[in-house]
């Protein structure tokens, strides 16, 4: 029995030495490289110019909002100043539209939010889906087995970063190129 467990232990030593051999020559041939695909999607040219409509955007209606809050924010103060003066159903009366107001006014925040999740995906998505061409074409053209997005991994060394690269192939049309122009509408 001590013969049989000794030869056991050694052909399980063998089997494990050899899958750990294999494993080690498997993984050296095995290349990585990563792609910050946020920072490539937001530094092409299309995604600067995504950035540029979506703040113009964000902006007009952040007015907007500032605006109507700094009525609402009137409104309040001069309904706390007139809540001793005013009658008790007209103080309630005011209060009550002034909370309507405010309940609008949230909403509108909300379907502001919601226009610009939209737009952004709208203007984005086309250079998100050429990015994602330009790092396959990456990946077979360099022999990488595997690109990772640098946001999942904790530490990459800089030469296996093909981020800046994958921008500049962007944009110089390389891949793709430049995002298509908006199909235009239809005449009627």
């Amino acid at each position: 029995m001590t013969r049989h467990r000794f030869a056991s232990a050694a052909a399980a030593f063998s089997l494990a030495l050899a899958t750990f051999s294999f494993a080690g020559v498997a993984s050296a041939e095995q290349k990585v490289a990563v792609v910050d695909v946020q920072r490539a999607v937001a530094s092409t040219e299309d995604g600067l110019r995504a950035q540029a409509t979506l703040k113009k955007l964000f902006d007009n209606r952040q007015q907007e909002l500032n605006k109507k809050q700094v009525d609402l924010q009137r409104q309040r103060e001069e309904i706390d100043k007139q809540a001793k003066a005013l009658p008790k159903d007209a103080l309630e009366k005011r209060v009550n539209e002034w909370q309507k107001q405010m309940m609008e006014l949230q909403q509108i925040f909300v379907d502001y939010n919601k226009e610009l999740e939209k737009k952004q995906k709208e203007l984005t998505d086309p250079v998100f889906e050429k990015v994602m061409g330009i790092i396959k074409r990456l990946a077979t053209n360099e022999s990488v087995d595997v690109i990772l997005d640098k946001a999942t991994v904790a530490y990459v060394r800089t030469d296996l970063d093909l981020t800046d690269k994958c921008i500049q192939l962007y944009n110089s049309g390389a891949g793709g190129g430049a995002a298509p122009a908006p199909a235009p509408a239809p005449k009627k």
